[in-house]
């Protein structure tokens, strides 16, 4: 994918490219596939948006699809569901040790963090690479869908910090990436899952 222009209008409107930001799903986010999710945007060009769920972790150790690779892993190994499209497809975030030094078959995406070619030998990535964490299937929107969403407020944009996407305990993520936003974005953390019990 080729990397946005800046300012490339979009509906009339010039718009920035959004690869490497988080969406965090707001309480009002009413598709079940995105219920208190923290998406990483791997990928936010004009033809439409492409990124990995970071905190629905399934039971699946990535030892068992993907044995070669499973050293990498950060805690917890296992794989994560990345979103609902094309979940037999594997999508993997890596964090580079070194992120000055360019590594063949890594794409950076923000920073240290980037995507890594899973057909590439893990043994000559493994001095580079700090950890992986390895998604079924991903989130993709259409031109302008993801746009739409934010404009009708399912999804807060919010920066990035290295570590999101590796976190220990990623049930956390997303009310811990709210908290570190501080005043009332830092509130909506406390919401309950189900607002009608409010």
């Amino acid at each position: 994918m080729s990397d946005m222009q800046e300012g490339q209008a979009i509906g009339g409107r010039a718009m920035e490219s959004m690869t490497g930001r988080l969406l965090v799903a707001t309480p009002t986010l009413k598709d079940p596939n995105f219920d208190r999710t923290v998406v990483l945007l791997v990928a936010h060009e004009p033809g439409g948006a492409l990124g990995v769920v970071l905190n629905r972790a399934t039971e699946v150790p990535v030892a068992d699809v993907l044995g070669d690779w499973s050293d990498l892993a950060r805690h917890p190994a296992v794989l994560f569901e990345g979103g609902p499209v094309q979940p037999d497809s594997a999508i993997c975030l890596a964090r580079m040790r070194h992120p000055i030094k360019p590594v063949k078959g890594f794409h950076r995406v923000s920073g240290a963090v980037g995507t890594v070619d899973l057909s590439a030998d893990p043994e000559r990535l493994r001095d580079a690479l700090g950890g992986i964490r390895v998604f079924a299937g991903y989130s993709g929107w259409g031109a302008g869908q993801l746009e739409r969403e934010i404009e009708e407020g399912s999804w807060f944009v919010l920066e990035a910090l290295p570590g999101d996407a590796f976190v220990d305990r990623p049930d956390d993520l997303w009310p811990m990436v709210l908290r570190r936003q501080g005043g009332m974005m830092a509130a909506v953390a406390h919401f309950p899952p189900d607002v009608a019990l409010n």
